[in-house]
Order: structure tokens, then C-alpha cells, then sequence
């Protein structure tokens, strides 16, 4: 069945179209969006869960920054992308502390100064 990404709205209009590959789920209590083929609309965390346990493969939270606030108690496994760029006027950020009670398992440099890390939570 494949892997599956869940986003916010506002990401999901970043995108102008579904990822390739992959079941696209936009959560959004209020957003219509256009019936396609691998996009769902889930107006809950507990659909996209009911979800991804009916699939096999991964459910990646691409954000944004209310998405990763809700699934924070859910994600086993951060990849963190780190990418040497400070952007003027940011104003979506990561939850504080999204790494607490996550170890660095990994890290790989992939060129142009971008690094991704994988943090995978710890024994409770």
C-alpha cells in the first residue's frame, strides 16, 4: 500500500499538487478540497491515525507547525533536514522542545550544506 504524508492545509496549498507515490492526507476541520486520485481530507487526528494503521508502510508529518503540535505525541522518528539559511519575517516554527525525549541516531551530509538528521524517541 506504500507510504503516506499528512499536512496542514496551507501546506497542502504550497504544494499545487499531491506528492508522487504516496497517499497525500490534508487535515483540515473546515478546507474543501478537489476529489483526486491519492488525496484524502481528514478532519481529525484520529482518521489519519485510523488510517495509517489500515496501511502498510510509513505516515510522514510534513507540516505544518499545528500538524507537528498534534502528532507529537504519535512520531516515533524525526528526520530533521537542516538547511544554513536564516529566512526574514519567518513566522511558522517548529513545536519547542520537538526533540525532547529523542536521540540522534544519525546524520548525513547531503551536499550544498544541508544536513538530515534522524532522531528516534527513547525508552519511556
Amino acid at each position: 500500500m506504500g507510504n503516506a504524508c499528512v499536512m496542514g492545509y496551507n501546506t497542502w496549498l504550497t504544494l499545487k499538487r499531491p506528492l508522487p507515490n504516496r497517499l497525500n492526507i490534508v487535515l483540515s476541520r473546515k478546507a474543501e478540497i478537489e476529489g483526486q486520485e491519492s488525496v484524502v481530507v481528514c478532519r481529525d487526528i484520529e482518521s489519519v491515525l485510523s488510517i495509517a494503521q489500515q496501511r502498510e508502510g510509513d505516515l510522514y508529518v510534513i507540516g505544518g507547525a499545528q500538524v507537528y503540535q498534534s502528532f507529537l505525541a504519535d512520531i516515533e522518528k524525526w528526520l530533521v533536514t537542516e538547511v544554513p539559511l536564516n529566512v526574514e519575517g519567518a513566522d511558522t516554527f517548529m513545536p519547542q522542545n520537538y526533540l525532547e525525549g529523542f536521540e540522534k541516531t544519525s546524520s548525513l551530509e547531503i551536499g550544498a550544506g544541508l544536513t538530515v538528521s534522524v532522531h528516534t524517541r527513547g525508552p519511556s
